[in-house]
């Protein structure tokens, strides 16, 4: 796929994306301890990072559930980077390996398998 906005043109490798998108997704869900701890720690980051920009107590105080839930929507959102990053580089090692289009094949085959075992994980939880 040619983008011609710019004076100047590139690709975008379309299968590299769906394949990395299809690999992200995939660790996400069968990471699932590892995704709650990365969204613990961007919270309390962004819940540290935040108190540096208020010089009245006061006001830091009486913003605090909006700030706080603000803060864990972004830290929710921003646990996906390093799924993104692992799936590029699944991705890209199955293109090494097998070929162009078995990142794509591969990524559908454990996205089900992952939403699977996250489906058992749950309700194995739920009867506890």
């Amino acid at each position: 796929m040619m983008l011609e906005i710019l004076p100047f043109s590139f690709e975008i490798n379309t299968v590299a994306i769906a394949g990395a998108s299809l690999w992200s997704l995939a660790l996400y869900l069968a990471f699932s301890n590892l995704r709650d701890k990365v969204t613990d720690l961007l919270d309390r980051w962004f819940n540290f990072a935040e108190g540096f920009l208020y010089t009245s107590k006061e006001e830091f105080e009486k913003t605090r559930k909006a700030r706080e839930s603000q803060n864990a929507f972004y830290a929710s959102v921003f646990s996906i980077v390093p799924f993104l990053i692992f799936g590029a580089i699944a991705n890209w090692l199955l293109d090494l390996g097998l070929g162009g289009s078995w990142g794509i094949s591969t990524g559908i085959l454990a996205c089900m398998g992952c939403g699977v075992y996250e489906l058992g994980r749950r309700d194995g939880q739920s009867e506890e």
